[in-house]
């Protein structure tokens, strides 16, 4: 009997820690938005990386940012944080009715969806 208080007891407080983590909005994935935001995360990521004109998917989980060398920086959300591949031209890209898919030629880093981009 006592083993099945230390489980109900147990499992309580794990459902009060994901309820105060919910609250505090802990875990939840950010997004990329601005076109600012984006080039700054490009820069500060990239080692002398000049940002120019940048892409946004519309759920804000991605950005393609134009370097002013023609070079390319390729954003995706991981987790809460911002992950990026300096790339460069020309693009393995894709059009498809989501978006624009492009692939990074990173197996792990892997190809990103820029959700609702129709042009490149």
């Amino acid at each position: 009997m006592t083993q099945l208080y230390i489980f109900a007891g147990s499992l309580a407080a794990i459902l009060v820690m994901t309820l105060v983590a919910w609250a505090l909005g802990l875990g939840r994935g950010g997004a990329i938005a601005s076109a600012e935001e984006a080039r700054a995360a490009a820069e500060g990521m990239i080692s002398g990386f000049d940002a120019g004109e940048a892409l946004l998917g519309s759920d804000g989980q991605a950005a393609l940012v134009h370097g002013k060398a023609g070079d390319v920086a390729l954003l995706k959300l991981h987790g809460a944080r911002v992950a990026a591949r300096h790339l460069r031209l020309p693009l393995a890209t894709q059009l498809i009715p989501d978006g624009l898919r492009i692939d990074s030629g990173d197996k792990r880093f892997g190809a990103v969806l820029l959700r609702g981009v129709t042009r490149y």
